[in-house]
């Protein structure tokens, strides 16, 4: 399958999001472009607009960004180290954010921290990537760190419910399906955990084959996607087989890249997707990778 791609020539773009009616996908550099996605093409509009959620600044502060020739209209101030990841809730009322400092905090859309979790049952080591649930009745927060484990936090007094241990190496990324139901984590060990969150409990492994860099559950269908430094990979979760790997030819890519930039520092980068997000309806997949692209797979026909 060959994607469709748009590239981000000055800055590289960190995360990604598909608006929901899915003709528009925001990727999150230190800048945000919005893509403009029609039947069969893909455009990009580079900076015609931007709401950041911008972290690992020097003063270790959040900021909320918005481009257009607007200053900046919130700053989330607070950790004091820099930000690895941050997550907005269903009803978005409220923030959560991971930092280098081991802590995360919890913070209203006005910029004020209501909660923060650090001692006691806190990771004791980087809090690598955070994740709302979706799930009203059960509103819970999902962390992962380099301390191996996974964490389920109680939405309402930021009280922890469960430690999720084993993984043998750091956790680099963490999901939670749809409904609520399910944890997927992955990281260094190359190994992606099933969770089930209601009961704090492993039900079972896939195994990667290298360190796993982003996951994402289906919107629509029983399906987890991975991401490693050799391929996207599509599980289905019921037979747990996989349904497809999606890999770039890196020697064209490598070419292309040659051809497009001169900056030499990006000619010679590992090329390998670190982050995605799927299309709200399921059909389109959406992902990031070390040359500054993103590219976009169609993946509707499996």
């Amino acid at each position: 399958m060959s994607p469709r791609k748009t590239g981000h020539m000055a800055s590289p773009a960190a995360a990604l999001l598909a608006t929901p009616t899915s003709s528009r996908m925001l990727s999150f550099p230190p800048t945000v472009c919005l893509h403009f996605l029609g039947a069969g093409t893909a455009s990009s509009a580079s900076g015609t607009f931007r709401l950041v959620l911008q972290l690992a600044d020097l003063l270790a502060t959040l900021r909320m960004c918005c481009r257009l020739h607007f200053p900046t209209t919130r700053r989330f101030v607070g950790h004091t180290m820099d930000g690895l990841a941050v997550a907005v809730s269903i009803d978005n009322r409220q923030i959560v954010s991971a930092s280098r400092d081991k802590s995360i905090k919890l913070w209203n859309t006005l910029g004020e921290c209501k909660y923060t979790i650090q001692d006691g049952d806190a990771h004791f080591d980087w809090v690598s990537c955070v994740r709302f649930s979706p799930n009203t009745h059960q509103p819970t927060i999902v962390s992962g760190s380099w301390d191996k484990t996974v964490k389920i936090w109680n939405l309402s007094n930021c009280k922890m419910k469960s430690t999720l241990a084993g993984h043998t190496g750091s956790v680099n990324t963490v999901a939670v399906s749809p409904d609520g139901s399910l944890c997927a984590s992955g990281g260094k060990d190359g190994v992606i955990l099933l969770w089930d969150l209601a009961e704090g409990k492993k039900l079972y492994s896939l195994e990667a084959g290298s360190t796993i860099h982003s996951l994402c559950f289906s919107p629509n269908r029983y399906w987890l996607c991975a991401t490693t430094e050799a391929s996207i990979t599509i599980w289905d979760l019921e037979s747990k087989t996989v349904v497809v790997d999606l890999k770039v030819d890196l020697k064209q890519e490598s070419e292309m890249a040659a051809e497009e930039t001169t900056q030499t520092s990006n000619k010679n980068k590992i090329l390998y997707c670190t982050s995605l997000n799927w299309s709200m309806d399921g059909s389109t997949l959406f992902s990031r990778y070390t040359d500054d692209v993103v590219k976009v797979w169609g993946v509707g026909r499996y």
